[in-house]
């Protein structure tokens, strides 16, 4: 079975930030999705592969017998936009992105250029929801 790529890791966010987010507005960004998500959360922040920082985590194990850990949300401040990780069910999905504000949603992320873009109250939902939800699919044992 192949492994993961996307695991915790003990590299420093601040070092992270500080080496790949060259552009200030994303730098400001990306401290303040940082500020959001650990309030939501009531997680750290931490890396997760080599550019996600997540917050919390859950194991998940599927049918087909693919398990490992992730985080419960997180982003990705990349150079062409930045992604948002977060799970949200098919009832709240629409309803959510439908308030969220200037975005591109893929089956595993969405896609800000910037935080101004978006209504920084539905992200937070969205946040929440998507710990809520996680943590009730995949409880901790």
């Amino acid at each position: 079975m192949a492994k993961n790529k996307t695991t915790e890791t003990e590299t420093s966010v601040i070092d992270f930030i500080n080496t790949f987010v060259d552009d200030a507005a994303k730098r400001n960004d990306t401290a303040e999705l940082i500020t959001i998500m650990q309030k939501v959360t009531g997680f750290e922040p931490k890396m997760w592969g080599p550019s996600i920082i997540g917050f919390g985590s859950y194991h998940y194990k599927y049918a087909s017998g693919h398990e490992g850990d992730a985080p419960l949300a997180g982003f990705s401040p990349r150079k062409a936009a930045i992604s948002l990780y977060t799970y949200l069910s098919e009832e709240n999905r629409e309803d959510l992105l439908s308030k969220l504000g200037k975005h591109r949603a893929a089956k595993g992320c969405i896609y800000i250029k910037k935080l101004s873009d978006i209504n920084v109250e539905i992200l937070k939902e969205m946040v929440s929801v998507s710990v809520i939800e996680l943590q009730k699919l995949y409880p901790q044992k």
